[in-house]
């Protein structure tokens, strides 16, 4: 059993500075429990009146001992809830901003890439109508009638068109497919051929060629 101080003076009949001594020279067994001292003594070396009394003595304490008060909110603690409560707003405003700058970044890379698209598909459309438009402007100009005069091997800068089938050199070129490098060497041909050649034509600087008369497999 354990006794407090004071129900131990009671209980032996024995002052509390004698208590207190005897446990300074450790003769007494103690404990020590949210700063209360209490005194361990084994039940079998009580008398029965020392029980008696123990008994009466703890009944008294527990009539008259008034419950404990519950404990009081401090503002300490209530400044310390509320600090704890900001700081995990914090932490979750903070997630919530980087969530919303991930989406803002997914967004405008999404963006861009849409322009790039766009403009790429812009741009092959803008190549396939031009090359449209020379195709026309090709298949226009071959039909058209125009007749050209008799050509004279010495002087063939004197030429009128009027017959069908005349066309620029570098406009048929393009129009069959021929690349830059291959239009250059063709027209180097046709310089080299001109004067001698009866089928080379030139007018204004600009070499013809007229497919309803001739033939130009072996200069192409």
């Amino acid at each position: 059993m354990r006794f407090s101080i004071d129900d131990y003076a009671k209980t032996f009949k024995m002052s509390k500075e004698m208590i207190h001594n005897k446990i300074r020279t450790k003769r007494l067994n103690y404990i020590i429990e949210a700063g209360v001292t209490y005194i361990i003594v084994p039940r079998s070396s009580l008398d029965d009146e020392s029980k008696r009394s123990l008994l009466e003595a703890q009944k008294t304490k527990a009539a008259t001992t008034p419950p404990p008060a519950p404990a009081k909110t401090s503002i300490g603690m209530v400044i310390s809830l509320y600090q704890k409560e900001n700081h995990h707003l914090k932490l979750k405003i903070k997630e919530l901003e980087a969530k919303i700058d991930s989406l803002i970044h997914d967004k405008e890379q999404m963006l861009i890439a849409e322009r790039y698209r766009i403009e790429e598909i812009y741009t092959a459309k803008d190549e396939q109508l031009k090359s449209i438009l020379e195709v026309l402007s090709t298949k226009l100009m071959l039909s058209q009638n125009t007749t050209v005069h008799d050509v004279v091997a010495t002087q063939p800068q004197n030429l009128s068109f009027a017959s069908s089938g005349v066309i620029e050199l570098k406009r048929y070129l393009k129009f069959i497919g021929i690349g830059s490098e291959g239009r250059k060497n063709i027209r180097n041909r046709f310089s080299q051929a001109y004067g001698s050649d009866i089928r080379v034509i030139q007018k204004e600087g600009e070499f013809y060629v007229d497919l309803s008369k001739y033939d130009y497999t072996d200069l192409l």
